[in-house]
């Protein structure tokens, strides 16, 4: 099992973008295979990736995720190949659907069939990295426009790999089958490992409706991680950012994070979670999510707990551990890369 390194975005709860260049130049040397790069409501991973490509030799640049209604399926292409191309054919694309708060507030997109709309996006976006002209016919998507002055086009650069990887994230039954039918990789978020083995029927059942070795499908869980001798302390750490994934990452209605609580046991927990921020109290919200939850849902405790679970995580079937880090300063995250690669070995 490989380790990733997830930078999240910049912003106020994470590094400037030179700190953050400090930390992958830092996984890199630690012999972390890979990068990724999110996107939230200001930072653009395409362009982040990029600027990080310059600054990196051999560590992988992976999106994690690239919000599809955020942008046209050519629009993602183009950008694939061009940071495939700028950083030598290192650039993994991660896709995924969001919610109606993203979709609907943020890009003015309906979230009305979000797998179908995935679907067809993933696709259109193989056909034009594979050079091809783009014609397609599909639920959501349709090019060229029916009965339009359009052609159908075919890209003028590729990408130096060929297939470049798509990972897609999905976390309920259906998405995790079409991310074992159409992508070269999962990324479940905050999955414990006792339900990332639970939900491997749902990708082989993807892999084999298309005729695919669900064994040839990565497997890169996203967690957030938080090692110490204090293990009280960690999960501290660690609290407040849950508050927000369960309270405040979608809508009341709609909220996979909230939804993985209650899949997992946690549902008075994670609704208390979300009532208290709703009602803007991030400080009773973040006191609403028990040490087990934490315990659930994060790589995070001493070190000798934080082996255990790597190995749990291994023997689940992760081929990839992407660790996003919630301790305080730069050096303080430094140490934690070097800490989980120790553990990790």
């Amino acid at each position: 099992m490989r380790l990733g390194f997830s930078i999240g975005t910049l912003g106020p709860v994470a590094a400037t973008h030179d700190a953050q260049l400090t930390l992958v130049r830092e996984a890199e040397r630690l012999g972390y295979d890979s990068v990724w790069a999110s996107e939230g409501y200001g930072v653009d991973p395409a362009t982040t990736l990029a600027w990080l490509a310059a600054g990196t030799e051999r560590i992988g640049l992976g999106s994690g995720v690239i919000q599809v209604t955020g942008r046209t399926a050519i629009s993602t292409a183009m950008a694939a190949t061009t940071i495939d191309r700028v950083s030598g054919g290192r650039f993994l694309l991660g896709l995924g659907a969001s919610g109606p708060q993203v979709a609907e507030g943020w890009h003015g997109q309906r979230y009305e069939r979000p797998l179908a709309h995935l679907r067809d996006y993933v696709t259109v976006v193989r056909t034009a990295l594979e050079g091809r002209p783009v014609e397609h016919t599909g639920p959501e998507i349709v090019l060229p426009l029916p009965d339009s002055r359009g052609k159908a086009l075919s890209m003028t650069v590729s990408p130096v790999r060929q297939p470049l990887p798509i990972h897609l994230a999905a976390m309920g039954p259906k998405a995790v089958a079409l991310a074992g039918e159409v992508a070269d990789g999962w990324l479940p978020i905050h999955f414990p490992p006792e339900h990332l083995v639970e939900t491997m029927e749902h990708l082989r059942a993807g892999a084999a409706r298309s005729g695919r070795d669900a064994d040839r499908v990565e497997v890169s869980p996203m967690v957030m991680a938080m090692v110490d001798d204090d293990a009280d302390y960690a999960r501290d750490l660690i609290r407040p950012m849950l508050a927000l994934y369960l309270g405040g990452m979608g809508t009341r209605g709609v909220n996979f994070y909230n939804r993985l609580a209650h899949r997992l046991g946690f549902g008075p927990a994670a609704a208390r979670v979300q009532d208290a921020y709703f009602d803007g109290d991030l400080g009773e919200a973040m006191e609403e999510v028990p040490d087990d939850l934490v315990d659930a849902l994060a790589l995070c405790g001493t070190p000798a707990r934080v082996r255990e679970r790597l190995e749990a995580y291994r023997k689940a079937g992760a081929t990839r551990l992407i660790v996003g880090l919630n301790a305080p300063t730069v050096e303080d995250r430094a140490e934690q890369l070097g800490w989980l690669a120790e553990l990790a070995a």
